[in-house]
């Protein structure tokens, strides 16, 4: 008997907690997911196998992954919790790094535009760069408290 896509990650032990009636979405019609990868190199590493392997079983099932990116972030840069500053990527170096992101991706995923499920790779960089910034703080910084952002232990050890 074939294993519905949920049933497969959970047999892998992939899943640990979902969303309710996600199985009763994944069997009604195709759906997209998302990984998010960081553009900081041109290779993907061992950390990035488990989302990467997800989007592999989402595409066999007949869904459609994604894979995001991270390129606005990458050139703003982003600490994740380290202390130190991180190197931040021009836009070349942005790209580059993306393609090569891509060819290796494309050893695990179907990119083929002919397919339904085709795999996707967006970058964020792409939309994100035609805010300004004054739109950005208006648009999306209304939504974000300076009480929140202290909250948060990674701004409270940056600042601290």
């Amino acid at each position: 008997m074939a294993k519905t896509f949920v049933e497969e990650l959970q047999w892998r032990g992939m899943i640990h907690n979902i969303m309710p009636n996600t199985e009763e979405q994944m069997e009604k019609e195709m759906t997209s997911a998302y990984v998010g990868i960081d553009p900081t190199a041109d290779s993907l590493h061992i950390g990035h196998l488990v989302g990467v392997m997800m989007l592999r079983h989402l595409q066999n099932a007949g869904h459609r992954p994604i894979a995001l990116i991270g390129g606005a972030t990458g050139m703003i840069g982003d600490p994740s919790g380290k202390s130190d500053e991180r190197n931040l990527l021009d836009e070349e170096t942005l790209r580059k790094n993306e393609q090569g992101i891509k060819k290796q991706l494309s050893k695990f995923l179907n990119f083929d535009s002919g397919e339904d499920n085709a795999a996707l790779l967006v970058n964020n960089y792409d939309w994100m760069s035609k805010f300004s910034f004054l739109e950005f703080i208006r648009d999306v910084g209304k939504h974000i408290t300076v009480n929140y952002m202290m909250a948060k232990d990674s701004v409270k050890k940056r600042i601290g």
